[in-house]
């Protein structure tokens, strides 16, 4: 039996025509701006109702002039930052979104502190609004009065800007308490990088929890990569070479973890355990598989654009997603 197409969504051209009245009213009508008679209005309207006729937000956005296309803003010391797996997720995940509703995303490397490329985005009538990743306070008081009302971030908000977040803080929080119910006091911490203001929080909540048991804290500044993760061991391991666990920024710097542990002797988890946050695809083939923290980056992203797509938000919008952790062989 042939299957049957769906039936194409209503248009505004079919709200105008069941209204009787033209386009252009049946325009002015849904969208509150111009001149329409309340007759018109209140039958145009009816007529939406009834039909289920959805304004498409790309439609609305070139009608306003607003542009049709999102673009990441990726703030980093390097572009490489573009090629990252936590990058790749993101435009992924935003390109859904924004195609399910007609719009285009790119990607723009931005350097940190520099609101140069900001400025230029503000001037580009293509851009229907700029998403930020590792933004700052200071970047986002530099952004140009022309974006104001077309930013969103994922990270810490500021109050001025719409956020999407994960909650890294009880991220870690439960990895200590994992680490310290499997008898680990001696528990080591690989930051992120000092520029990305979403590091602070886990760094946080590592440092306020080593010192609620009355443990000394250890801490090593670490990267985003495998290699600042093999690096950041190497040095823990010569500072304190008791330590018996080891919780890091991200998946990727913990992979290194356990491959400088590795070349040290240690086995894991039976001299040292290691939890990373993340639970990217690398972490189940990690040697032992990762114990980790889910990052839904995902969602995260989709929630960020739909705000963007719909023209903007309350600046004071702040939605935290949940984290929860995944216990694997390496703690």
């Amino acid at each position: 039996m042939p299957s049957r197409s769906a039936s194409p969504p209503p248009t505004l051209a079919d709200v105008a025509a069941a209204a009787g009245v033209s386009t252009a009213t049946a325009s002015r009508a849904l969208s509150g701006r111009g001149s329409a008679s309340s007759h018109a209005r209140t039958e145009v309207l009816r007529a939406a109702a009834a039909l289920g006729y959805v304004p498409n937000p790309l439609a609305v956005s070139l009608a306003r002039r607003r542009g049709h296309r999102i673009v990441i803003g990726f703030v980093a010391t390097h572009e490489w930052m573009l090629a990252d797996q936590y990058a790749s997720r993101v435009i992924s995940a935003a390109a859904r979104t924004a195609g399910e509703h007609g719009a285009g995303v790119s990607a723009a490397w931005i350097r940190p502190g520099d609101a140069t490329g900001l400025a230029d985005l503000a001037g580009d009538r293509s851009v229907l609004g700029v998403l930020l990743v590792n933004h700052s306070r200071g970047l986002l008081d530099a952004a140009p009065a022309g974006l104001r009302g077309r930013i969103a971030v994922i990270g810490p908000g500021f109050d001025r800007v719409p956020s999407h977040d994960v909650d890294t803080p009880s991220a870690m929080r439960a990895s200590l308490r994992h680490l310290v119910t499997g008898g680990r006091r001696r528990i080591a911490m690989l930051t992120g990088p000092a520029w990305v203001p979403s590091m602070r929080r886990p760094y946080a909540a590592y440092r306020d929890g080593m010192a609620g048991h009355g443990w000394p804290v250890r801490t090593v500044a670490g990267g985003l990569s495998t290699a600042s993760g093999r690096a950041g061991a190497v040095a823990a391991l010569r500072r304190w070479p008791d330590l018996d666990a080891v919780v890091a920024s991200t998946d990727l710097t913990a992979l290194g973890v356990l491959e400088a542990l590795a070349d040290s002797g240690r086995r894991v988890p039976d001299d040292v355990a290691v939890i990373g946050f993340d639970d990217v695809p690398l972490a189940q083939l990690g040697r032992p598989p990762l114990t980790t923290a889910t990052h839904p980056v995902e969602q995260i992203v989709a929630g960020a654009v739909g705000t963007l797509l719909s023209g903007g938000a309350d600046p004071g919008l702040a939605v935290v997603h949940r984290s929860a952790l995944v216990p694997r062989r390496s703690a």
